[in-house]
């Protein structure tokens, strides 16, 4: 499993994301790879890794709507809450990536700013709180009926691996209990 999710996120660092230039910037040859040139203000899609890169050295910035951050965090754990008990709210697919990236660079700066560390620890918690009411939700999603595509298509792929196993767990262990259960 723990490979499965190092692959998932193998992904995303090799995804294509769209960020924007903070000022000019000629063409860069990598080896095998060449990106830009960029111009101030205009919108590219890139690599996550050459952008975190790129972003870490201020010539572009994440647009907002693709960036993870508290309220976002908050808004996803108060959509969970609000849901009906065995409905589970869609998540976008790479939720866990980002959700993964802002936590550890909450970390790095609650080690450097100690102001931050309260908000690194409310958005552990909140991040705690979202994994546990969904993974109780896929948990007694697996022990039903077989589910409907528009069920499943609300899991992220990391979910979906935890569902697929559980599927397969609950399903030889019903068997198993109810193997030979009227010859005795």
């Amino acid at each position: 499993m723990a490979a499965k999710i190092c692959t998932l996120d193998f992904c995303y660092e090799n995804s294509l994301v769209k960020i924007v230039a903070n000022r000019n910037c000629p063409e860069i040859k990598l080896a095998g790879l060449t990106v830009g040139p960029f111009d101030e203000g205009n919108e590219y899609e890139i690599y996550f890794w050459v952008a975190k890169e790129l972003a870490s050295a201020g010539m572009v910035h994440f647009r907002e709507d693709d960036i993870l951050d508290a309220t976002k965090l908050f808004k996803a754990q108060w959509k969970e809450g609000v849901q009906i008990p065995g409905q589970i709210s869609e998540l976008p697919g790479d939720f866990y990536p980002k959700l993964r990236r802002f936590i550890a660079d909450l970390k790095d700066q609650a080690s450097k700013q100690s102001e931050k560390y309260q908000e690194y620890d409310r958005a552990r918690q909140l991040a705690r709180d979202i994994v546990n009411s969904r993974l109780k939700k896929i948990v007694s999603i697996s022990a039903a009926p077989a589910q409907s595509d528009q069920v499943l298509k609300k899991f992220t792929s990391e979910e979906r691996l935890v569902y697929d196993q559980l599927v397969k767990i609950i399903s030889e262990w019903k068997t198993k209990i109810l193997e030979n259960a009227g010859e005795r």
